[in-house]
């Protein structure tokens, strides 16, 4: 095996440990604020369930369920690194930081659109979710090209 390649393997299981821990923890995190809905829910608690918080509910239902989705994306993200032994290859640099990015903005984004809203409409922090949405797209692209090409 050649310092290069001894390089590269080493590179590969680093960004997949990476995104393994990223994609682990954020799942935690993203489970127990679910938890944490589900409790608001059952204990009826009106700032969460009134009515008139439907936006907040929706919102925070999305940024939940976004930052699931995503955490799982890490982790087969990692997974495919290593299958595929896919790094040594910037797109796929340019694909984790994509990634890691998209997983704060999106569920953020939601987040943030329920916790100040306004006549019903989510408040400006929404406006990170489209940006999040971007960021995902192309990590997906660029990992999608970078398998094609092997």
């Amino acid at each position: 095996m050649t310092a290069s390649s001894e390089e590269n393997n080493a590179t590969t299981l680093a960004l997949a440990k990476k995104h393994a821990r990223i994609g682990w923890w954020s799942l935690l995190f993203f489970l127990s604020l679910g938890m944490l809905l589900e409790i608001m829910h059952g204990l009826k608690i009106g700032w969460y369930l009134d009515t008139g918080n439907h936006t907040r509910r929706f919102m925070w239902t999305l940024g939940h369920t976004h930052g699931t989705l995503l955490s799982l994306v890490h982790i087969a993200f990692a997974v495919s690194l290593k299958i595929f032994s896919l790094v040594g290859k910037r797109p796929l640099e340019i694909a984790s930081t994509c990634l890691s990015l998209a997983t704060i903005l999106m569920p953020g984004g939601f987040i943030l659109g329920g916790l100040f809203f306004y006549g019903g409409q989510p408040g400006i922090g929404v406006l990170l979710v489209p940006v999040g949405g971007l960021l995902l797209f192309a990590a997906v692209l660029l990992t999608a090209r970078a398998l094609q090409s092997d």
